[in-house]
């Protein structure tokens, strides 16, 4: 799931974002209300996680913003107000559900994959290439119905190519996509990852999925659409 995460309150923030990463969310996370409204107004998200009071728009005003858009992403609200006034104004905004601080980022969680799960019909949850599926619910993979077994991180990584086959992403791009860097540290994290999927998923008889382009990047390959996507 990629989460948009707006608060303003950097140790809060920092700590709600690395604990979604942990479990395999793509974050992108906004440290006030401007930016966040940039951000939930102009990209795609799976799930939206909002603080009520932040510098410049308010949580509630991106909240207006995203419904009068008719964007139906499910969004959570935070405060740290003990009133319930914000709470109800958010919740007849159009928010899916709220968590007064302090929360534990564990329920965080469990809410964000809940109303995903509310949110989401069986087919959206679920992502195909060629013989291979994996459940954005559950976190099973399968090829040709054999169970591979994923770690957080490289579930993510697999969510992300799979979401786009036929398209080529540079290590870059995909270190920001799941990792959330936004720069290439000069490792080669990517590759490591990529190595590990390739030996789970390419299974002896089945055809290799993941393509490498030398000196640019990798794609997911779709054996049954052959035809390459144009390049990102």
């Amino acid at each position: 799931m990629k989460i948009l995460l707006v608060e303003d309150e950097t140790e809060i923030g920092t700590l709600v974002r690395d604990g979604l990463t942990s479990e395999g969310f793509t974050v992108d996370y906004c440290e006030d209300g401007d930016s966040g409204m940039a951000h939930a107004t102009t990209k795609s998200y799976d799930a939206v996680v909002l603080d009520i009071m932040l510098p410049g728009r308010s949580g509630l005003e991106i909240l207006k913003k995203i419904r009068e858009d008719h964007n139906n992403v499910p969004v959570i609200i935070i405060t740290a107000r003990g009133e319930s006034d914000d709470r109800i104004e958010g919740l007849n905004l159009g928010a899916d559900d709220y968590l007064p601080k302090p929360f534990y980022v564990e329920e965080l969680v469990a809410r964000l994959r809940a109303i995903w799960r509310r949110s989401s019909d069986s087919n959206m949850s679920l992502l195909s290439v060629g013989t291979l599926s994996a459940n954005l619910m559950s976190r099973e993979v399968q090829r040709s119905g054999e169970a591979i077994d994923m770690t957080p991180k490289e579930f993510a990584l697999l969510a992300f190519l799979m979401r786009s086959p036929g398209r080529v992403f540079t290590r870059t791009q995909i270190l920001e996509g799941v990792w959330g860097y936004h720069f290439d540290p000069g490792t080669n994290l990517v590759d490591v990852y990529i190595r590990r999927l390739r030996t789970k998923i390419d299974l002896e008889g089945e055809s290799p999925l993941i393509q490498t382009l030398r000196g640019v990047g990798y794609k997911m390959v779709d054996p049954d659409n052959p035809e390459p996507a144009e390049k990102a």
